[in-house]
C-alpha cells in the first residue's frame, strides 16, 4: 500500500504525502500497471514540487515505462522548464531515446516550446539528434510546425545552437526544402541567412 500511496501522491502532485510515503518505507522506484515511477508520474503532470523531493531523496531520472518515456523525456512534451530545472541535478541522461528514436529536444521543437528549446540547448543535449523517422528537431519544427512565430524562433535557437541546417531527412529533403514548399517563407529566409541550401 505504501508504494501505491507514493504513487497516487506524486501523480496527483502532493508534495507532503510524497514524503510522508518515502518516510515510511516506500521504494522510491516503484512502479504502476504501465511501469512508471513516482518521478515519472510527478513530471508527466509538471507537479515540480513533488518532483524535487524524490530528485533530493535519489529518484532515477531515467527510469523508463512500457512506452520508453523517462521523467526527463516528458519534459520535453510537457515543455516544462520548471521541470526540466528540478531534474537536472539529478543528472539525467541527455542521450536516452523515446518511442520514437528521440531525444527531449525534438518533441519541444515539434510542439513550440520556445522557452524550453532555449533551456535544453544550454545542456549540451545532441541538437543534430536523428530520430527514428529520420528527423532532427530542426526538422520537426519546420515539418510538423506553422511557420509561426514560435517555430520561428525555435529555428533561430537551433541555428544559434549550431544545428546542421542542410541535414535532410530519410528522403533527401533538407529543412530549407520542406519550409518552402510548406510556404514557411519567414522560417526559410531564416534558414538561407544561415547558408543552407
Amino acid at each position: 500500500m505504501l508504494n501505491e500511496e507514493l504513487l497516487a501522491s506524486a501523480a496527483r502532485g502532493d508534495a507532503a504525502a510524497v514524503r510522508d510515503a518515502l518516510g515510511s518505507g516506500a521504494d522510491i522506484e516503484a512502479r504502476d500497471r504501465q511501469r512508471r515511477t513516482a518521478l515519472l508520474l510527478a513530471a508527466a503532470a509538471d507537479h515540480v514540487e513533488a518532483a524535487k523531493i524524490l530528485v533530493a531523496a535519489g529518484a532515477d531520472p531515467n527510469a523508463q515505462d512500457s512506452r520508453h518515456d523517462t521523467p526527463w523525456l516528458v519534459t520535453g512534451v510537457t515543455g516544462s522548464v520548471a521541470m526540466l530545472r528540478t531534474l537536472l541535478p539529478a543528472e539525467p541522461d541527455l542521450t536516452v531515446r523515446n518511442r520514437y528514436g528521440g531525444v527531449s529536444l525534438i518533441p519541444a521543437c515539434e510542439r513550440g516550446h520556445v522557452d524550453y528549446v532555449r533551456e535544453v540547448l544550454k545542456t549540451g543535449i545532441n541538437v543534430d539528434h536523428v530520430n527514428d523517422l529520420g528527423w532532427t528537431g530542426l526538422l520537426e519544427a519546420v515539418i510538423l510546425g506553422d511557420g509561426g512565430r514560435p517555430y520561428q524562433e525555435i529555428v533561430r535557437l537551433l541555428i544559434a545552437a549550431g544545428a546542421d541546417v542542410d541535414l535532410a531527412d530519410h528522403d533527401g529533403i533538407t529543412p530549407l526544402a520542406h519550409a518552402t514548399a510548406k510556404g514557411q517563407t519567414e522560417v526559410a529566409a531564416l534558414l538561407r541567412a544561415a547558408g543552407a541550401h
